[in-house]
């Protein structure tokens, strides 16, 4: 397999892996793994005629979202019971808000660490909280530290000294370096309370944060199991809302995220062939080729390919977050520091 086109096929149309023989199902499962993408492949083909070899892996892939699903929730009411006396809003985000929420986006889906927002002014009291509830810093360097408080959308990350689960602690969606500048204090306005207290994004602000790290964040790592979200969340909410689309474009607008939509729907359309508007006025076939050529670059032993296209969406991703100067002023420091630059 040259790329990731047959993980995609299999996600849209899950009879077509009914033809693949075994070396090709192989490549196939190592393909799914290495873009976290194993979980949702094997709930899209589970009623269909497999080989035993195959069904009894991705069997042990929906027992293991299984699990990682109700540590996922559990987490996620620790980080709830911890911040008990915090009277503003606590709300979900990502992975763990999608199988909160009971969304079909959540099936299958891997979660990593736990993602919650509240508002900036409150950090302090949240921080403080979570530490006394054993939470504790993943950086310590004090730069990195500086670099988050300072310059990015979310707290340095914290890590549980005992169950050994990060948790990220955001403000709002993107860096305030980046471009666009998203309304945090709308998106907490118009956050859904859950049964338990907590909250998670409304619809179209939870379509729009997948859509801006994506497209505006991101080096797109990994990203192919996002778009597969946002095709999900889009099929979902446009269902069950005949006005998503129109509220989805005027929310847009107000987070500064009009092109960056754009181009997820025309993307979404071409690979998981999403029924959506027609978005083809202003379109850039060659703009999208190259975004379709970084999401599927990954070859059938679930490596990583086209360095020098990863490499172009590396460079993109720190353009993005800040201005030329702080940049390589970054970039410098993290250099002569002798680690990664931050995200």
């Amino acid at each position: 397999m040259r790329d990731a086109r047959p993980l995609v096929d299999a996600l849209r149309e899950p009879a077509s892996v009914e033809a693949l023989d075994s070396s090709q199902w192989t490549e196939l499962i190592s393909m799914a793994r290495a873009e976290s993408l194993i979980g949702s492949l094997a709930h899209r083909v589970k009623d269909l005629a497999l080989p035993d070899g195959v069904r009894a892996v991705l069997q042990d892939a929906v027992e293991a979202h299984d699990l990682a699903r109700q540590q996922a929730l559990w987490e996620a009411d620790c980080a709830r019971r911890a911040l008990a006396d915090y009277p503003g809003k606590v709300v979900l985000m990502k992975g763990t808000a999608y199988v909160a929420a009971n969304l079909v986006a959540g099936l299958g889906r891997s979660i990593g660490d736990l993602d919650i927002m509240v508002a900036r002014d409150d950090l302090p009291v949240v921080e403080a909280a979570l530490l006394d509830a054993g939470w504790e810093w993943v950086k310590p360097d004090p730069y990195d530290d500086r670099y988050y408080r300072d310059h990015m959308h979310e707290l340095p990350p914290l890590i549980h000294r005992e169950r050994d689960r990060m948790i990220d602690v955001h403000h709002t969606i993107l860096p305030l370096t980046a471009k666009p500048r998203p309304d945090a204090e709308a998106i907490l306005d118009s956050a859904v309370r859950l049964d338990n207290g907590l909250y998670v994004l409304a619809p179209a602000d939870m379509v729009l944060h997948s859509i801006a790290h994506l497209f505006a964040d991101g080096d797109m790592a990994g990203w192919l199991r996002n778009l597969w979200d946002i095709n999900l969340l889009l099929q979902h909410f446009s269902k069950v809302n005949d006005s998503f689309w129109s509220e989805l474009a005027s929310r847009a607008l107000t987070h500064g995220l009009g092109n960056e939509l754009a181009s997820a729907i025309r993307l979404a359309v071409r690979l998981y062939a999403m029924p959506a508007p027609d978005l083809r006025a202003g379109r850039s076939e060659v703009v999208d080729s190259f975004y379709v050529r970084r999401l599927l670059a990954r070859d059938g032993y679930g490596r990583e390919t086209r360095k020098w296209t990863r490499f172009a969406f590396y460079v993109r991703s720190h353009w993005l977050r800040m201005p030329p100067m702080m940049l390589a002023r970054h970039l410098w420091t993290k250099w002569r520091k002798g680690g990664k630059p931050t995200k």
